[in-house]
């Protein structure tokens, strides 16, 4: 049974916020999980509609496949580098700032 995954590293979403979106489509078949994303109201919600899309892609690239038939058997997200910077506060102190990534994975099988 073949896996076709689509990965994408460095979003500029925060990992707690991406896993509430990967969560919703774990499982679902291709076309509801699109479906799904496309009424979440979520930033990472069109990264990972997106990604799926780029693996429905990758696997017509690779194979001759039912796309009817394909299902989100995996997807993870990771963290991925935090950009550190600083917020000027009062009387001269600063407050750090933590912008993090992500590293989204998602991986298609048949049933």
């Amino acid at each position: 049974m073949n896996a076709y995954k689509s990965y994408l590293s460095g979003v500029r979403v925060s990992p707690r916020k991406a896993r509430l979106v990967v969560d919703l489509v774990r499982g679902k078949q291709v076309q509801d999980a699109l479906d799904l994303l496309k009424f979440t109201h979520k930033k990472a919600a069109p990264v990972v509609a997106k990604m799926i899309n780029s693996a429905i892609a990758n696997a017509k690239d690779v194979a001759v496949v039912d796309v009817d038939r394909l299902f989100v058997s995996r997807v993870f997200v990771n963290e991925g580098p935090v950009m550190k910077r600083f917020l000027p506060r009062a009387q001269g102190r600063a407050t750090p700032i933590r912008k993090r990534t992500s590293h989204i994975t998602v991986e298609l099988q048949e049933f």
